[in-house]
């Protein structure tokens, strides 16, 4: 990829090429997404190595969150592409008088739409990002799709171009800069922020308290070590249920990664030492390390942090006003589990809920009374990876959405079309105004003569079809 100074040529660039109209043939879309298969099959081992370099990784849990996401997700958009991309009849309503996986997503998304695209891999990941750079432009129309790699020079650089659609995926800090750049040009954006995604555990026992354990365990530190967006931060448990909650807990993390941080398997490193410092610095503050029940060792030479309970931490304390994006995990115990709703509400809004219930009336009061980006009941995750869901943040986690379909509609504009003919003409549309034509709008505001109104406007369609932003 061209450096800092050729930026503005391949901007330039890409503009000419969606002007040309390359990116908006079907035939053009669906050779990118294939192109993206071919790059993840072609790959696969580079892939790999890649993710353990980054976040010691393993191929396992690779496959399953980074490149079976992502071909799903591109293999999603073949099968229904042209489908999307078809026009919409749509219903004319009575008056007429006021007519960037987290990197290669949205990427589908966006070539589905039939647009030009720039991505920016994030450098705190230089391997993936390197292997990005090196190898998406053997695979994808280097006239459409650019790749930019860079600290944060380069991301200024970036949000000083004018740009039809924005699509970031970091932390809230990050995204009011982001939108702050955008809005000099008005620009669109999709941010995805995270945030302190919570559990709320109900009453369980038996083998559907296992179930539930072992499904807040992956969530918790199965995606990236907590280093996930929508992974889990806190959990909220009745007082009387904590006890045998964390005996599961303890044997449950024993079992998938191991009880000694020298030797931990299956679980990713902290993705660099800035981070890894950050999450120490939360164990250190006033009253949290005497919250610790298990957990809490570091390797830092490794960037390895064992998997770490805490026990009612200080609710003023960082771990529990910060996104910890680590492997801690804050429980939180309540005298009843429906002060969980109030315990939310009190808290910026986040990316996820995952409730542990089978309780209607308390399912049906997180649905009503609480907001956030998706709500989850008896597992976590999951909805990530579910083409038909939208997937976003509401205030702090963010805003937009995409996957499967949403992704196509994120990244393209519905514009409404309407032909008619010229007879017959209804002159109550027109000046000069008098007491007739008034009765005639206000009946035509008042009631629904829809069809009727069709008919005399002698209307035979209304598309709304889909085109790149």
């Amino acid at each position: 990829m061209e450096g800092f100074g050729g930026l503005s040529n391949s901007i330039n660039g890409l503009k000419q090429a969606f002007r040309n109209g390359e990116t908006r043939a079907v035939d053009w879309r669906k050779s990118q997404l294939q192109a993206v298969l071919r790059f993840l099959a072609e790959n696969e081992d580079r892939i790999f190595e890649a993710l353990k370099q980054d976040l010691r990784k393993h191929p396992v849990e690779a496959y399953r969150d980074e490149i079976g996401v992502v071909k799903k997700s591109a293999e999603h958009s073949l099968r229904h592409i042209k489908q999307w991309m078809a026009p919409k009849k749509g219903q004319l309503p009575l008056l007429l008088f006021h007519q960037e996986r987290l990197t290669l997503d949205p990427l589908i998304g966006a070539i589905s739409a039939g647009n030009t695209v720039v991505i920016k891999p994030s450098e705190l990941a230089p391997a993936c990002s390197s292997l990005l750079s090196s190898t998406i432009p053997l695979y994808l129309d280097n006239k459409a799709v650019k790749i930019v790699e860079g600290g944060s020079d380069i991301a200024q650089e970036l949000l000083q171009q004018q740009w039809d659609k924005i699509f970031f995926t970091g932390s809230p800090r990050v995204g009011r800069i982001v939108m702050s750049a955008a809005a000099k040009h008005l620009t669109p954006v999709t941010l995805e922020l995270g945030g302190k995604c919570p559990v709320i555990l109900d009453s369980y026992s038996g083998s559907d308290l296992k179930s539930a354990v072992k499904r807040i365990a992956g969530g918790k530190w199965g995606p990236c070590a907590g280093q996930a967006c929508i992974g889990i931060d806190y959990l909220l448990v009745q007082q009387k249920l904590a006890p045998v909650l964390i005996e599961s807990l303890k044997r449950c993390i024993k079992r998938f990664y191991g009880d000694n941080v020298q030797n931990l398997q299956s679980i990713c490193r902290i993705v660099n030492k800035n981070h890894f410092d950050r999450i120490c610095n939360l164990l250190e503050e006033p009253g949290v390390a005497a919250s610790i029940i298990y957990g809490g060792s570091l390797d830092r030479e490794n960037l390895m942090i064992e998997p770490t309970i805490l026990l009612d931490p200080p609710l003023d304390a960082q771990i529990m006003t910060e996104e910890i994006f680590g492997p801690l995990l804050p429980i939180i115990t309540l005298d009843k589990i429906e002060e969980s709703i109030d315990f939310i509400n009190a808290r910026p809004k986040p990316l996820a809920i995952y409730a542990f219930t089978n309780d209607k009336k308390l399912k049906d009061r997180i649905l009503q009374e609480t907001s956030s980006g998706s709500v989850t009941f008896n597992d976590t995750i999951i909805q990530f990876i579910c083409d038909a869901l939208p997937f976003g943040g509401v205030g702090q986690s963010g805003f937009g959405r995409y996957h499967g379909k949403y992704s196509f509609d994120t990244f393209s504009h519905e514009k409404g079309v309407l032909h008619r003919s010229f007879f017959p003409e209804l002159e109550p549309r027109y000046p000069p105004w008098n007491d007739f034509k008034l009765e005639f709008i206000r009946l035509a505001y008042n009631f629904d003569y829809v069809g009727l109104l069709l008919h005399l406007l002698g209307l035979r369609r209304l598309f709304i079809p889909n085109r790149a932003r």
